[in-house]
C-alpha cells in the first residue's frame, strides 16, 4: 500500500485558499475585525436586498475611492451581510448603502440614496457642521404624508466611520469593582467640566482636560465620577436661537446618540480619526491608577434619527422595522422618550446589539458601569406595554460578562412609567427620584416631611423592602444634570429657562426649591447666610445616609446655571464650571472634603443593609420618640450605634427658630465631641477625624435655625 506523502502546510493553505482581494468573509462577529490581512465587514440586514461597502480616503469625500457591492448569495449568512477586503486596516474610513422596500406603511424606510454609518463603528469621522436635514431619507417637499423617499445623495456632509484596531497598552489595568458601602459617585459632562478659561488645563473640554483634573477629585475624595453621554452625537440638530444673544443653541447634553459603540469625536484633544478611542483609553486608564472608577451614562430608549420626520443615519436605513418601536399606522412611531422614537428594546437583535454594545465598553474600554438614561423603555415591549421580567433588563443582570460591573436604572420614562423601587431585580440600583424630592421639602420646612426624612436617610427601606433590595439599591441625590444646581435650588423659587427659546414652558415645575428673600443672587448678607447653611444641610444629608450619594459637579463650590434647570442646550457660561467659584467658596468646598471624609471615617453610615433597631434610636428635641404624627414638627436626632464604645448623635432643625436638643447618656468613660454644625462659620462648622472638640457644655446642645449637627461619642 502506498503512503501518501505529506503535504507541507503552508503550500496547501495557498492552494486551497481564496485568492481575491474580495472576499466573502464571515458573520461574525458583527461590525469590523482585523483578520488575515485584511478587514471583515458584517452587519445585519433581515429585510434588505442590496448592501453597498464604501471606502473613503477623506472625512469630506461625497465619492468614495472604492465601492464593494455585496451579493446576496455569496456575501450573506442569514441577516447578515458580511465581506473581506484585503490590504486595508487602522484609519480606513467607510459608510454603507442599503437598499430594500421603501414602504413606510409597512415599516421599512430602505434608501440606497443615504449613506449609513456602520451600528457598530467604534469611531465617527468628525464634522465642523452636521446637516441633519440632509440626512432625511423622504424627500421633504412632497406631501407630509406620502413620505415619498428622497433621491439626493448626502455622502459630502455625512461624517463616515473609521476602523480602529490598534493594541492599546493598559498596563495591567482591570476594573476597580469598589462596593457599593464605598462608593461616592461625582456626575460631570466632560466639555462641561473643563472647558471654561478658568480651569487651567492644557487641554480644555477634552478626555484629557478630565485626565488633568484627576488630583482634584482625589482631593474631593470622590471614587467614581459618572460621565454624561459620551456615545457619539451631533451637537447641531438644535434650530432655535438664544433669544438673549441671538446665538445659536447646540445639543450640549449628548441624550441624542447616533451609534452606541463610537466615544465621541469632538472630546478628543487629538484628533477625529481613531484618536478619540485611544484618548478615551487614557482616560480610563488614568483614573483607575487614581482609584477612580468610570460609570457612562448610556442613552439605548432612542436614537438621534428622531420622528418619521428626522433623518437616515444608521438604524431607521439597516432595518427600521427591526429597531424601532412602531405605531399602529407603522409610518409613525411610539414615543415613550419625548424625543420623537423608542428603541424596540426587547426584539431579540436589538438585545442583542444593546448586549454587545454593554460588552464592549465593558471588555474593550474598562468602564467601571452605567447608569441607564430612561431605563423604565428598557422594560416595554415590542407595543410598548411595561414587562413584568423584561427579557433585557434580566438578561443585563445576568449577563455573565457584565457580572461585576455596576447597572444603575433611570427607572422612569417620558411615557409615565414610574418604578423607583420596584425596578427589576437586585443588581440594578436605581436614581432615588423619592429621596431628592423628600429631602428637599424637608429642608424647604414643609409641612409632614419628618417620617419621610428620616426614611431617606436610613436607605429608603419603605421603598426598597418590597423588591428584596437594600440601601445599596438607592442612588441618593439631591441635584443632577437635570435640574436646578445645589446653588440654585437655595437661590432660585422658580426655574428661568428664557435662554431655550421654549418661553420657560420646558424643564419640571416640581423643584421644591427657596431663595429666601430674592430671586437669583444676592447683596444681603442676611440671605446669603441662609443659602450656604441650607448648602451644608444638603451635603451633609447625602453624605450620612445609607444608600449611594451622588453628588452634582461644581456643587462642591456653589456653581449657578443662572436658574436654569433644563440647560440641555447652553454649551455655554450657562453650563460650563467656572473655577473661580472654587476660590470664592472654598468653604463650601472644604465642607464637601469633610463629609466625604467623615461618611469613610463611619462605615456604619454606608453598610449594605437598613438599620436595625439595635443600631439606630430616635429622638425628639426634649427626649423621648419624635412627633411623627404632628406635621408641624420640623426637628429630631437620631443616635447611631457605631460599636460599644462610639456613637454618632445627628440632630437636624429644619424650622426657623433655634431649637436645644437634650443629648442622650453616654457609655462610662465616653465623652461627647463635636463633629460638625451648619450653624457655624468656616473652620467651626466641621473638624477632621481626631479633631473634634470636647463638647463641654450643658446637657443639651443648641442648634441654630435651618441647620443639622453631628456629635460623636469616644
Amino acid at each position: 500500500m502506498m503512503k501518501t506523502p505529506q503535504r507541507e502546510l503552508h503550500d496547501y493553505i495557498s492552494e486551497i485558499s481564496e485568492r481575491a482581494d474580495v472576499q466573502a468573509g464571515a458573520p461574525l462577529p458583527l461590525g469590523t475585525q482585523e483578520r488575515g490581512g485584511g478587514v471583515n465587514f458584517a452587519i445585519f440586514g433581515r429585510h434588505a436586498s442590496r448592501v453597498r461597502l464604501e471606502l473613503f480616503d477623506h472625512p469630506e469625500d461625497a465619492v468614495p475611492a472604492r465601492v464593494i457591492d455585496l451579493d446576496s448569495a455569496r456575501n450573506r449568512t442569514g441577516d447578515i451581510w458580511h465581506v473581506w477586503v484585503e490590504g486595508i486596516g487602522a484609519g480606513q474610513l467607510y459608510a454603507y448603502r442599503v437598499d430594500g422596500p421603501y414602504e413606510p406603511s409597512e415599516g421599512h424606510r430602505f434608501n440606497f440614496n443615504r449613506l449609513l454609518l456602520d451600528p457598530f463603528a467604534a469611531a465617527i469621522s468628525r464634522l465642523p457642521s452636521w446637516d441633519f436635514a440632509s440626512a432625511r431619507g423622504f424627500d421633504p417637499s412632497a406631501p407630509e404624508q406620502d413620505l415619498a423617499p428622497s433621491k439626493l445623495d448626502n455622502s459630502r456632509s455625512m461624517p463616515k466611520c473609521v476602523l480602529v484596531n490598534e493594541h492599546f497598552d493598559w498596563d495591567g489595568d482591570q476594573q476597580l469593582r469598589h462596593p457599593w458601602s464605598k462608593t461616592v459617585i461625582y456626575e460631570t459632562h466632560v466639555r462641561g467640566f473643563t472647558i471654561h478659561p478658568s480651569s487651567g488645563v492644557s487641554h480644555p473640554g477634552t478626555y484629557r482636560g478630565l485626565m488633568e483634573k484627576i488630583p482634584y477629585l482625589k482631593t474631593l475624595g470622590v471614587t467614581a465620577v459618572e460621565l454624561m453621554p459620551v456615545q457619539e452625537f451631533n451637537e447641531t440638530p438644535v434650530t432655535r436661537r438664544n433669544p438673549q444673544t441671538s446665538k445659536p443653541l447646540s445639543n450640549y447634553w449628548g441624550y441624542d446618540p447616533v451609534v452606541f459603540f463610537a466615544p465621541k469625536a469632538s472630546y478628543s484633544s487629538s484628533g477625529g480619526l481613531g484618536q478619540q478611542k485611544l484618548e478615551f483609553k487614557e482616560m480610563v486608564r488614568a483614573f483607575h491608577s487614581a482609584d477612580i472608577e468610570v460609570i457612562l451614562d448610556v442613552v439605548f430608549n432612542h436614537t438621534a434619527e428622531g420622528d418619521e420626520l428626522g433623518p437616515t443615519l444608521c438604524f431607521r436605513g439597516m432595518d427600521n422595522a427591526i429597531f424601532y418601536t412602531l405605531a399602529d399606522d407603522k409610518r409613525y412611531y411610539k414615543d415613550y422618550t419625548g424625543t420623537g422614537n423608542t428603541i424596540n428594546a426587547n426584539h431579540p437583535v436589538v438585545r442583542g446589539h444593546i448586549i454587545a454594545a454593554l460588552r464592549y465598553w465593558m471588555i474593550e474600554m474598562h468602564v467601571d458601569g452605567f447608569r441607564f438614561d430612561l431605563a423604565s423603555v428598557l422594560g416595554r415591549d415590542g407595543t410598548g406595554k411595561l414587562l413584568a421580567n423584561a427579557p433585557l433588563l434580566e438578561r443585563i443582570a445576568e449577563d455573565p460578562v457584565l457580572r461585576d460591573v455596576k447597572i444603575i436604572a433611570e427607572a422612569w420614562d417620558a411615557a409615565g412609567a414610574y418604578e423607583v423601587g420596584s425596578f427589576s431585580e437586585r443588581r440594578w440600583a436605581e436614581w432615588n427620584g423619592r429621596y431628592r424630592d423628600d429631602v428637599r421639602r424637608f429642608w424647604r420646612g414643609d409641612d409632614g416631611m419628618l417620617g419621610l426624612f428620616a426614611s431617606r436617610i436610613c436607605g429608603s427601606a419603605d421603598i426598597y423592602t418590597k423588591s428584596g433590595k437594600g440601601p445599596e439599591g438607592s442612588i441618593n441625590f439631591v441635584t443632577c444634570h437635570d435640574g436646578f444646581t445645589l446653588n440654585d435650588l437655595v437661590s432660585y423659587r422658580d426655574k428661568h429657562n428664557e435662554a431655550n427659546a421654549e418661553d420657560n414652558h420646558d424643564g419640571t415645575d416640581a423643584n421644591f426649591s427657596e431663595n429666601y428673600g430674592s430671586e437669583g443672587e444676592a447683596t444681603d448678607a442676611g440671605i446669603e447666610v441662609v443659602r450656604k447653611r441650607q448648602i451644608k444641610n444638603f451635603l451633609l444629608t447625602l453624605l450620612i445616609s445609607r444608600g449611594v450619594p451622588m453628588l452634582l459637579g461644581g456643587d462642591e463650590f456653589r456653581r449657578t446655571q443662572g436658574g436654569n434647570n433644563n440647560a440641555y442646550c447652553q454649551d455655554n457660561e450657562t453650563s460650563w464650571y467656572d473655577w473661580s467659584y472654587l476660590e470664592r467658596h472654598r468653604d463650601v468646598f472644604r465642607f464637601t472634603c469633610g463629609m466625604i471624609a467623615f461618611r469613610r471615617a463611619h462605615p456604619i453610615l454606608s453598610k449594605e443593609q437598613f438599620y436595625t433597631d439595635a443600631e439606630i434610636n430616635w429622638f425628639g428635641p426634649q427626649g423621648g420618640l419624635p412627633n411623627w404624627a404632628d406635621p408641624k414638627e420640623k426637628q429630631f436626632a437620631c443616635l447611631i450605634h457605631e460599636d460599644e464604645q462610639h456613637a454618632l448623635y445627628l440632630m437636624f432643625n429644619a424650622g426657623a427658630d433655634a431649637v436645644d436638643f437634650g443629648l442622650p447618656p453616654v457609655l462610662p468613660g465616653a465623652r461627647w465631641h463635636l463633629a460638625v454644625d451648619t450653624s457655624r462659620e468656616a473652620p467651626q462648622d466641621l473638624f477632621a477625624a481626631g479633631e473634634e472638640p470636647l463638647w463641654e457644655g450643658p446637657r443639651t446642645y443648641h442648634l441654630g435655625p435651618r441647620s443639622s449637627a453631628i456629635l460623636l461619642a469616644r
